[in-house]
């Protein structure tokens, strides 16, 4: 899955700057357009549902207020995420998008290594999902329970030895904020065998610059620019 071939091109959040991010909408926006990967991140609800969301709260993206932990799902799913859309539970989008593109889960809230995985592995979807998060400890959790999963690692400003902590971790590549990442670090990360993913650029300037760097893949939360920059005709 992880090979350094064609590059990955990688909706964020679905098409978070095209339709709700995070809702079924948005990733079926984002397979529309012809991505490779979808972004998106899970928390657990009060009664350990797995839902798709960014935030530690519902506040930004919907019209209720609270800590997500502190719903229930049939509470949550209550809440209007944008043009009517709901907060989809991760094994609603894994019925949308299955067959279609690799699934990119960040573990952003505590505790969701272990259901994120088994709901893979009940899913038989290891081949396609790659997980990632900021909390690297998570990723070793999930490689303990599961160790054909892909990982990858995030940063938003590298460290000196980020490759060494991926390589350590079991990563297969390395996550950096785009404005953070230079021909040095795409030379560093190749040389040790790790992709480089740019997260974020959403400008045509911005994500021509890190195609220029060669990175191997990009995540954007405008995927009809990645597509077509990405992916001329």
């Amino acid at each position: 899955m992880e090979e350094r071939t064609q590059m990955i091109l990688t909706g964020h959040r679905g098409a978070a700057a095209l339709e709700p991010e995070n809702t079924l909408l948005s990733m079926q926006k984002a397979i529309d357009l012809g991505v490779n990967q979808i972004e998106l991140d899970v928390h657990l609800t009060r009664d350990q549902h797995l839902v798709v969301i960014h935030d530690t709260t519902v506040d930004r993206t919907t019209d209720g207020q609270g800590a997500v932990a502190d719903f229930t799902l049939e509470e949550i799913k209550r809440l209007d995420a944008g043009k009517g859309e709901r907060i989809p539970t991760l094994q609603e989008v894994i019925d949308l998008v299955r067959g279609k593109v690799v699934l990119q889960i960040e573990l952003k809230g505590p505790d969701t290594a272990e259901p994120v995985v088994r709901t893979v592995e009940r899913n038989n979807i290891e081949s396609d999902v790659l997980l990632t998060s900021f909390v690297h400890e998570r990723l070793r959790e999930a490689r303990q329970l599961n160790p054909s999963l892909a990982l990858g690692a995030l940063w938003s400003n590298p460290p000196s030895d980020a490759c060494e902590q991926a390589i350590d971790m079991g990563a297969v590549g390395i996550h950096i904020l785009h404005p953070n990442i230079d021909a040095q670090l795409v030379q560093k990360a190749h040389a040790h065998g790790l992709l480089i993913r740019a997260w974020n650029p959403d400008t045509v300037e911005e994500i021509q610059r890190v195609i220029d760097l060669g990175v191997d893949a990009i995540g954007s939360n405008r995927p009809d620019l990645l597509i077509a920059l990405g992916r001329p005709s």
